[in-house]
């Protein structure tokens, strides 16, 4: 997970040092034909031109933002390596032109990114025709019209793999969805069916057993002696047989289940109800650990509160949840999700203190901690504790 949250920023850092690269190749041949007099708006185009490069991430989500920065980018780069002589020409020039528009094209419409490559094209052109050194007009034509088909294909190939991978993720959420709802049928169907057969055997076995037993205790008042007291034994037994199908008749109706796997069935009612993605993973033991109701509930309200934690604060609706025994000596889970990026510190409010405390009441701890983008809340319950005081 972490590292295809990562694979952004990495990208990132890699065109940027391929572009600072070429902008060394390009540019320190131009300041050594350079007039004195020109060296400061050089530079201070150049220093323009990389602010504006590190600012365009920033304005993603704003399309207008982003195509004034990284047209005014484009502006800067023109200038910054317009040549400074008649002598040959620097093919690293074409290099970062292109880098400027590829970036383009990746990240705004059709229109605006012919709106800067149109700029970056003339940046190439214009010095040729007004006798600065340039590439021949006709090379600089045909590499333009061969880059524009290339990233168009490029683009077109991605928005298809967008479009294809919003619609895989929009079928793997509704298979999520049906496959919950065929599991919360067959539950509710199977606890229909016990309902059914609890009532059967209340309504057949449970009232004949009532009338023997009343029957039974009419015949022992009129009997005397050895007999009234065989009628009492027989009474007493069919007052325990009662007294047992009462008990099996109300643990029927009852869900059966409890401990781990009770705390997975509310989560996927928690996920349902929330709309949150939860990618759940029970490694070796866990689902083996004798958690008793207290601790149940303190890993559950502690997953709770975790979750509405990341609905509130995260940068996307989706939560990773750990579970583990490893080797046997306690039970750990980690409940980690994604953060907002200008979120710096967070602050130990009331949900965290009280999910602190009842994890220290049921004979565990919690660390609660940020690292690499992410919110982490760790819980640890001691095995040598799982059996002692919560199952008083």
């Amino acid at each position: 997970m972490t590292g295809k949250r990562g694979e952004p920023v990495r990208s990132f850092w890699i065109w940027f040092l391929f572009l600072v690269l070429s902008w060394l190749c390009a540019f320190v041949p131009v300041l050594q034909h350079v007039d004195p007099d020109q060296l400061p708006w050089r530079l201070g185009s150049s220093a323009i031109f990389f602010t504006g490069f590190f600012l365009a991430p920033l304005f993603r989500v704003r399309p207008a933002m982003l195509f004034v920065t990284l047209l005014a980018t484009s502006v800067f780069a023109v200038i910054s390596l317009w040549p400074a002589s008649t002598d040959a020409t620097n093919p690293y020039v074409l290099l970062v032109y292109s880098i400027l528009a590829g970036k383009a094209a990746y990240r705004l419409s059709a229109v605006h990114a012919a709106c800067v490559g149109f700029v970056l094209a003339a940046g190439a052109m214009v010095p040729g025709l007004l006798g600065y050194s340039g590439f021949p007009w006709l090379f600089l034509a045909l590499y333009a019209v061969i880059l524009a088909i290339a990233l168009t294909l490029y683009r077109t190939i991605w928005s298809r793999y967008e479009e294809s991978a919003v619609r895989n993720e929009t079928l793997l959420s509704e298979y999520r969805n049906m496959k919950r709802r065929l599991i919360s049928d067959e539950q509710h169907a199977r606890q229909e069916e016990r309902a059914q057969v609890g009532r059967d055997i209340h309504d057949s076995v449970g009232h004949k057993l009532t009338a023997l037993l009343m029957q039974l205790e009419v015949h022992r008042m009129h009997a005397d002696g050895d007999t009234a007291e065989v009628l009492k034994g027989l009474k007493a037994l069919a007052k325990e047989s009662l007294e047992e199908t009462r008990n099996a008749v109300k643990s029927m109706k009852q869900q059966e289940t409890s401990g781990l796997p009770a705390i997975i069935g509310l989560l996927r009612r928690l996920e349902s109800e929330s709309f949150m993605r939860v990618n759940l993973t029970a490694r070796h033991g866990a689902l083996t650990v004798p958690l008793n109701n207290i601790q149940s509930i303190a890993v559950y309200r502690a997953v709770q509160e975790a979750m509405t934690n990341a609905m509130k604060h995260g940068s996307a609706r989706e939560v990773h949840i750990i579970f583990e025994a490893p080797g046997g000596g306690l039970f750990r889970f980690e409940v980690s999700n994604p953060y907002l990026r200008d979120r710096k510190a967070y602050r130990e409010g009331y949900g965290l203190k009280a999910m602190r405390e009842r994890m220290e009441e049921a004979g565990g701890e919690l660390h609660v901690s940020m690292y690499d983008n992410q919110f982490i809340v760790r819980g640890t319950l001691f095995m040598s504790k799982l059996t002692g005081e919560g199952d008083r």
